[in-house]
């Protein structure tokens, strides 16, 4: 991701306290913690089905309720609050959550919070991976906490044998490109139609690295904090119903969650591609609606190739109807490419 290699991003990384220095204080500390989020039990509840079999989709457990970027800077605000009252003045901060050039996870090592799997997540001994992080950046000393120390991973390789795209490589990185959440979330534009297979029902996000993780299965509790609890319709969206949602409706079910960071368009084509790897006739007609009338033409694209997925005579004559009064080239090829599968 670009925004990650600019020149400014890397020196603020390298150097967390310019961050502050910025706003002419001197960091002195930083406070990191982690908030555990409900996660599912196996096997996965998006794996249901809904009325008349139609498949249900798949949405990563962090984004199941309220989005972490609101709830966790309320929750850092508060503890600044607490910080203040305990030594009796005000000091410089900055509060961070996935929103500023921080290691996080190179914080939280350092802070005790766990060790960076193989897969390239914080793993804590008893919570597991499925929490968030948080940082406040301090101009106030705090007594520093030892950092956690050694790889509780061993010779384990189920995340990297689990991925469904080969994403995760062997010396602890992630090859973004390849990555569900990356191409679910982050990506603007089209899907590699080569790894759209591999993506199977997620709509937003991927949690399989997690969900095969020894540490996750046996040892963290599936509980976590209220807010993050599922919102009705998740973690298993209705494909068919979804693909249908209005930019009032979308904007109405994700306010406030993060599944609102993809874009309806985003959400949309990434659920025309789960619709296509379930391969269910029964969706053939949400599919054709979406190929005939939606404005995006990343929609219809992601759409066309869905319905070349399922291959059925009734697909068929969708895409050869579509293909008569289609505009948009890359839509168009992307039909062609259908027909020809």
């Amino acid at each position: 991701m670009a925004y990650l290699a600019t020149e400014r991003a890397i020196q603020r990384r390298a150097d967390p306290s310019q961050i502050l220095l910025r706003a002419g204080a001197q960091c002195q500390a930083i406070l990191v913690v982690g908030m555990r989020y409900p996660a599912a039990d196996q096997p996965a509840p998006s794996e249901r089905t809904f009325a008349g079999g139609q498949p249900g989709g798949r949405v990563a457990a962090y984004a199941w309720g309220d989005d972490y970027h609101i709830v966790l800077v309320e929750r850092l605000q508060q503890l600044v609050m607490f910080i203040e009252k305990h030594l009796g003045s005000s000091f410089p901060y900055r509060i961070y959550t996935d929103t500023g050039p921080l290691l996080e996870r190179e914080l939280a090592q350092r802070s005790g919070l766990g060790w960076i799997g193989k897969n390239t997540c914080l793993i804590n001994p008893q919570a597991g991976s499925y929490f968030l992080l948080g940082e406040v950046m301090l101009g106030v000393e705090l007594d520093i906490d030892a950092p956690f120390v050694g790889d509780r991973c061993g010779s384990c390789t189920r995340c990297l044998e689990a991925c469904p795209t080969g994403c995760i490589l062997p010396d602890r990185t992630i090859d973004a490109r390849r990555c569900i959440s990356y191409l679910t979330i982050e990506l603007k534009g089209s899907i590699p139609v080569e790894l759209r297979p591999a993506i199977g029902k997620w709509v937003f996000g991927c949690d399989v690295c997690q969900e095969v993780c020894p540490w996750n299965r046996r040892f963290a509790s599936l509980s976590g904090e209220a807010a993050f609890a599922p919102r009705p319709g998740l973690p298993a969206p209705s494909l068919v119903d979804e693909l249908s949602l209005t930019p009032r409706d979308f904007n109405r079910k994700f306010k406030g969650n993060p599944v609102s960071r993809a874009k309806r368009r985003g959400y949309l084509r990434n659920v025309a591609v789960a619709l296509g790897n379930a391969a269910d006739p029964s969706a053939v007609p949400a599919l054709t609606q979406a190929l005939n009338q939606e404005s995006e033409s990343l929609v219809r694209l992601h759409a066309a190739w869905a319905l070349g997925q399922i291959g059925s005579a009734a697909a068929r004559q969708s895409l050869v109807t579509a293909s008569r009064t289609e505009a948009h080239s890359d839509v168009c090829a992307e039909i062609m490419t259908a027909l020809e599968n």
